[in-house]
């Protein structure tokens, strides 16, 4: 990690935070290629049973939370190391491919030019080096990141009509999945609490919000996320898997993938339960007492064009907040209800695709500052065009 960020002093600024960041980002990098390594050497001979005929993972929902009760029985045979996963996809009429496959290019397309764009935006504008559209920043760069986990894949899986991928790939894809996910909903919560700072203690704002709580905020979200997702790979370690086993998704998620297993996935499915629990309810917990927070100071303010003004800065993160949790929560509806893969599978799109495309519409539509900076930076690349 760069000493930097470690030992940080008072002369900090947003300006130095931004080369400092720069850093972080190939300190990154460079975890990331070695947790790669390690994936390839450690965690690609998971062992299997060689049933003949490949078969369909155990129907259970894919949905969270998954059975406890999943111990599925698992048959004499030699024992051999998987190589490979079958994703079942979508769909699997020919027809549908192509609309599939324009479909999910154009809105990664989407996404990842808006997220792009809005990035540039702060980076490029002093006006907005403050911690609101820091955080903003880093979760547009998290959006990318997320998208770029799975869309890929099933691109050149639907271009060439193949379903399979690799045994590493697909521990590899869980990895990142939940590091992104997680990420997600760790930054919405700071920029709750960086909402409730600016509006509850206007004041302080820049002396709590300063640029060093803002590095460690996003830096111990990223190693505990990434910590917990790691434990997870570990615990698939020694599960069994037939050979061709088939998972009904589009990617490699991680009940899904447990539900496939032949062996008993109790302690996985536990640990599962518990991390789900604790990262998932502390989070919205605060993003609910932020805002609580948030309502009652409003309520005190007597100047109406105050509380619009004060609430106006909310509303684009309120937006992204109902919308992540919003689709996350259909997902886990629309299995809990309906045993069916395909509509768990599509549920999954809506927060998986959908969301990252929407955030930076929503933020830009939103907020006059982010617009001002667009259209002026568009304006500028159309000139010298």
């Amino acid at each position: 990690m760069p000493l930097s960020l470690l030992f940080w002093g008072k002369s900090m600024t947003w300006a130095k935070l931004r080369i400092q960041m720069v850093d972080v980002v190939f300190w990154a990098s460079e975890c990331y290629l070695l947790t790669l390594e390690i994936f390839e050497e450690h965690l690609s001979c998971p062992m299997m049973d060689t049933d003949p005929h490949p078969r369909l993972a155990p129907s259970y929902p894919i949905s969270w939370p998954p059975p406890l009760n999943h111990v599925p029985h698992l048959t004499a045979g030699t024992q051999l190391a998987v190589t490979e996963f079958f994703l079942l996809g979508l769909s699997e009429d020919p027809e549908l491919q192509p609309i599939l496959f324009g479909l999910f290019l154009s809105m990664y397309l989407i996404t990842v030019l808006g997220n792009l764009l809005i990035i540039l935006a702060v980076t490029s504008d002093p006006h907005l080096h403050t911690p609101m559209y820091f955080f903003f920043s880093i979760l547009s760069f998290d959006d990318i990141c997320f998208t770029s986990t799975t869309v890929p894949k099933v691109l050149v899986n639907l271009q060439t009509r193949s379903k399979a991928i690799s045994y590493p790939e697909c521990l590899t894809q869980v990895y990142f999945f939940i590091i992104f996910l997680g990420m997600d909903n760790f930054l919405l919560t700071v920029m709750a609490y960086d909402r409730f700072v600016a509006i509850c203690h206007p004041l302080n704002y820049t002396v709590i919000m300063n640029p060093q709580l803002c590095v460690f905020l996003v830096l111990i979200s990223w190693l505990v996320i990434s910590l917990i997702s790691l434990m997870h790979i570990l615990l698939m370690k020694p599960l069994s898997f037939l050979k061709g086993t088939e998972i009904p998704h589009f990617f490699c998620e991680l009940t899904a993938l447990l539900n496939g297993a032949t062996s008993s996935t109790f302690v996985n499915n536990v640990v599962t339960y518990i991390t789900t629990a604790l990262f998932g309810a502390i989070p919205a917990t605060g993003i609910l007492w932020s805002y609580s927070q948030i309502l009652c100071s409003l309520s005190k303010m007597s100047s109406i064009a105050s509380k619009s003004k004060a609430f106006s800065t909310c509303g684009s993160h309120l937006s992204v907040v109902c919308l992540f949790y919003g689709t996350s929560l259909g997902v886990y509806l629309s299995s809990a209800v309906s045993y069916a893969p395909q509509e768990s599978m599509i549920s999954s799109v809506m927060y998986t695709v959908v969301t990252p495309m929407l955030n930076p519409f929503i933020y830009s539509l939103r907020n006059k500052e982010v617009k001002g900076v667009l259209g002026r930076l568009l304006s500028r690349a159309a000139f010298h065009s």
